[in-house]
């Protein structure tokens, strides 16, 4: 049971107490080791989607609008309350800095970090109910960094390298340094909305073919001919929808790697432009928070499970192949078979997912690139906004038409199944 608050602790506990800004500042903080540490898009989404649960169960111990992930997701655990007077909202970012912590490489780096995401309560709480805070967020990412445990990532680590499959029309490397394959196992984690990885299967993709009358080369010239005349409008498009977190440069014999955020970083940045933009509590912008992540992740697990399956080679291989051997893409291939588009199925599940949280109209000036050196871009819709990431990936040359619509179909009900089975605002 809580301990009550004398009058001036209750005085002081309110000043942080609506403020979303220093979890907002943890997601920022946690995003940018994400990106120095160059975590896959996958793995970035697992990093996420366990922090900002470790945050929003301790939100809905002090408030009662928000329900528990608990019997909403199977085997999730039971979060005890705090034994002592703790702030809710420091104990909530100090778990999600913690967990977020635990699955990062770089700790250090984000060690260093803490004291200026917390500082604010350091100074306005009373040193026992900030220690106090610490231990019951510590002690509640104890909690879910061991359920993490149980959802097949060690697993996946174990498994043997990849071998490329043989045959026409199979996904191989590509340029410039023909990376591996990006988690080929990842069908095996655990969902939290899914039923299974394939349950949201799209149609199958067209049959591959090299004979120029077919459907596979009619689409593979479409990204031909779309790539070699961009308008430079598309040509932004494209690449501010990049978000390759590792992408390799190469200049005569001098290679070099970029690194950017990450497909799921960038959505969930969006969620932070939305939820500041209405001046949203802690508890909301965690809520979305959470949703979003859980689409983004589940998402991941659905389309790689499709990819790994159909196993299809990219339009550069292809073109290259038999249409045009010195054609090259404006985006770098990603290391990973073709259908369908991450992209066209993460942004679809993120913008569901935000439109119930902030409305289908919700217009919003997305700046999440802006420190990678991109313009910022305005939307009237998080639907706009989703639609011009899966249709960003036939701009930069890296997917067929078929696998953005199939996506973007497979993203939609996925998000609509993560709205559907957890419900975070109770009625």
């Amino acid at each position: 049971m809580l301990f009550s608050l004398s009058i001036s602790a209750q005085d002081r506990l309110s000043k942080t107490k609506t403020s979303a800004e220093p979890l907002h500042h943890a997601q920022r903080v946690l995003t940018s080791v994400i990106v120095h540490d160059i975590f896959s898009p996958p793995v970035s989404a697992r990093i996420y989607v366990y922090a900002h649960i470790s945050a929003y169960e301790i939100l809905v111990k002090e408030n009662p609008a928000y329900r528990s992930l608990l019997g909403q997701i199977e085997d999730f655990p039971s979060i005890p309350n705090p034994d002592k007077t703790v702030s809710i909202e420091l104990a909530s970012v100090y778990a999600f800095l913690q967990t977020g912590k635990s699955l990062i490489f770089s700790e250090k780096l984000l060690n260093d970090s803490i004291p200026a995401v917390i500082g604010i309560y350091k100074k306005q709480l009373p040193s026992k109910i900030y220690q106090a805070s610490l231990v019951y967020g510590e002690t509640v990412s104890d909690i879910i960094i061991e359920w993490t445990k149980k959802d097949h990532y060690a697993e996946t680590r174990k498994l043997k390298r990849y071998n490329f499959l043989k045959g026409e029309g199979k996904w191989v490397a590509t340029p410039p340094v023909y990376m591996a394959a990006i988690e080929p196992n990842w069908r095996m984690m655990r969902p939290f909305a899914l039923d299974s990885a394939s349950q949201f299967m799209p149609l199958p993709p067209a049959a591959f073919s090299k004979e120029k009358g077919s459907e596979f080369y009619k689409l593979a010239h479409h990204v031909y001919t779309t790539r070699n005349n961009l308008t430079p409008e598309q040509t932004d498009i494209a690449n501010f929808w990049d978000c390759n977190p590792f992408a390799v440069n190469v200049h005569g014999h001098i290679n070099y790697a970029t690194k950017k955020l990450s497909p799921g970083g960038h959505w969930l940045s969006i969620a932070c432009i939305a939820a500041r933009k209405i001046n949203a509590d802690i508890a909301k912008t965690s809520a979305a928070y959470t949703l979003t992540s859980i689409a983004l992740f589940d998402g991941f697990i659905s389309c790689w499970d499709e990819k790994f399956r159909s196993n299809l080679i990219r339009p550069e291989s292809y073109i290259n192949a038999y249409i045009d051997e010195s054609w090259t893409p404006l985006l770098q291939t990603p290391p990973f078979p073709e259908y369908t588009s991450g992209h066209s199925v993460i942004s679809t599940a993120s913008a569901t997912v935000l439109s119930s949280f902030f409305g289908n109209d919700f217009s919003f000036v997305d700046t999440s690139e802006m420190e990678y050196g991109y313009k910022a871009r305005t939307f009237s819709s998080f639907q706009q906004a989703c639609n011009e990431a899966a249709i960003s990936r036939l701009y930069g040359g890296i997917h067929y038409m078929p696998a953005i619509e199939q996506g973007q179909i497979q993203g939609e009900k996925i998000g609509k199944l993560v709205l559907r089975k957890i419900n975070l605002i109770k009625n």
